[in-house]
């Protein structure tokens, strides 16, 4: 499934009057770029005529001032950011997706994966629907016109086709005339919304994008609920609320999201200080200093310091111009980017026997590589503290892990492990701690990739023909103009 896989930020604005709503979500946009770099897209709603651009690259290389001019004037807007893992970084698959029907028309963007997408797309694909993309958004928004043929109401229609859907979808999807946003039953994903002083509504997957362009946070959305924006307000259907227990992904706050975010009501800054004050306490080590990885094992480094009484300090100079190795595809991008991305603080390190406390080790590579660098620097010892669990099973809700043959904890004990990296020592936060890093409570986390718990069905089924790249001949400028508005 490694070719469907992303994880994603959504973003969208919905505005009382008329405005250049395309530069807002251009703000929102930026301050999620951590969430998906391979690409990037805004679609602007202007009473009923949908703008949309969208390609390749960060967002601040895709929207230049004119690619921005060009979207227009509208009173509402949802953008997208992107990666894949390896193979599909194709600019058909980015998003919003915009889809024209007998009612009307519907932009849409989507975080996470579904885990029935296969068994949706081969029924959609034998009713007579003809897919462009390989993602499984594409699904999701046939999965909600089908349903909006036969209902009164876009937002009803999504309420139907949730009924459809199993797995992570944070969604935000635009009508002619609302802005709505949804979060799966189980609420893998995070999204949210608030207000700014103007009276726009802003959705995002984090706060951090509410900040960014002056929203006020109102709210998380609660698992399984459905908001609409629309010219008579904010309303709620919780139909699907309650139904199933709460499964957010714990890497949300480990790595994905900014550490100034606050995901239901937790902060992750501070969720990655407890998890660095739980390393202190499981693995001590009689040591001289603390350095982080840049960037999400610099707060856990800060916990593991004041927990343990060794200083802090700062010993990696991180390039600020290259993206997640996590996010690279392919091993042989991934090392070149080890390379360039960090460099020592030999002050900081030579001579002295440093706790190293990084995210995660998926594969090994970039944390041998970063021991390495430690080392060269003059460290007498390198102790390696990492801030999650191991890595032992494929993730299905939208995580970078698809496949277990290339986790190194699945072939590997902890000492072994420690052997390839180069460490001295090393230590990972156990499953029962890494559950209560959000505010201490451990209930209402996924941790599958951790224990194999998985909360949902497996996916099952073969590969087949949506799957394969698709052709080179797609690529244009990026710029589609849709239609006349239809009431919803």
């Amino acid at each position: 499934m490694a070719e469907i896989h992303d994880e994603c930020g959504v973003f969208g604005i919905y505005a009382p009057e008329t405005c250049d709503v395309a530069r807002s979500v251009y703000y929102g946009l930026f301050s999620l770029q951590h969430r998906g770099q391979e690409s990037c897209g805004i679609t602007v709603n202007d009473d009923g005529l949908f703008t949309s651009y969208k390609d390749l690259g960060l967002v601040n290389d895709v929207f230049t001032k004119q690619n921005i001019e060009r979207l227009g004037l509208g009173n509402a807007a949802i953008g997208h950011v992107r990666y894949s893992t390896t193979g599909m970084t194709d600019r058909i698959n980015a998003q919003p997706i915009v889809v024209n029907h007998t009612k009307g028309r519907m932009a849409i963007a989507h975080n996470g994966n579904i885990v029935n997408s296969y068994r949706l797309r081969n029924d959609l694909e034998e009713q007579g629907s003809i897919f462009q993309t390989t993602s499984d958004t594409e699904v999701i928004s046939y999965c909600i016109i089908k349903e909006r043929l036969t209902s009164g109401s876009i937002e009803e229609a999504v309420n139907r086709a949730m009924y459809k859907l199993k797995g992570a979808y944070s969604l935000v999807v635009m009508s002619p005339s609302k802005l709505i946003a949804v979060r799966d039953e189980r609420g893998f994903r995070p999204i949210c919304y608030g207000k700014r002083d103007d009276g726009s509504y802003i959705v995002a997957s984090e706060s951090c994008a509410l900040d960014a362009v002056g929203a006020k946070f109102i709210r998380d959305l609660d698992p399984g609920e459905i908001v609409i924006f629309s010219k008579d307000g904010v309303r709620s259907i919780r139909d699907h609320c309650g139904k199933q227990p709460k499964s957010m992904c714990v890497f949300e706050y480990i790595y994905f999201s900014r550490p100034d975010s606050v995901l239901d009501g937790a902060g992750v800054h501070a969720a990655r200080i407890r998890a660095g004050e739980f390393l202190a306490l499981t693995h001590p080590v009689n040591a001289d200093v603390v350095i982080g990885v840049p960037d999400s094992g610099l707060d856990a480094a800060v916990g593991y310091s004041r927990a343990s009484g060794i200083p802090y300090a700062i010993g990696f100079i991180k390039n600020k111009y290259i993206g997640r190795t996590f996010i690279a595809p392919g091993q042989k991008s991934r090392e070149d980017r080890v390379k360039i991305k960090l460099n020592t603080i030999a002050d900081e390190i030579k001579g002295k026997r440093v706790v190293l406390v990084d995210d995660s080790i998926v594969r090994g590579t970039t944390s041998k590589r970063i021991v390495s660098l430690v080392f060269e620097a003059g460290a007498k010892e390198v102790h390696m503290r990492v801030s999650s669990p191991p890595f032992i099973d494929c993730c299905y809700y939208g995580t970078d892990i698809d496949s277990k043959e290339n986790l190194i904890a699945c072939s590997h004990s902890v000492e072994e492990i420690a052997e390839i990296i180069g460490a001295t020592s090393l230590g990972y936060l156990s499953v029962d701690d890494v559950k209560k890093i959000a505010n201490g409570n451990p209930e209402g986390f996924c941790t599958a990739c951790f224990d194999s718990n998985y909360p949902t069905e497996i996916p099952t089924g073969t590969k087949n023909r949506f799957e394969q790249k698709i052709s080179e001949g797609n690529k244009d400028n990026g710029e589609t103009r849709e239609g006349e508005k239809k009431d919803e």
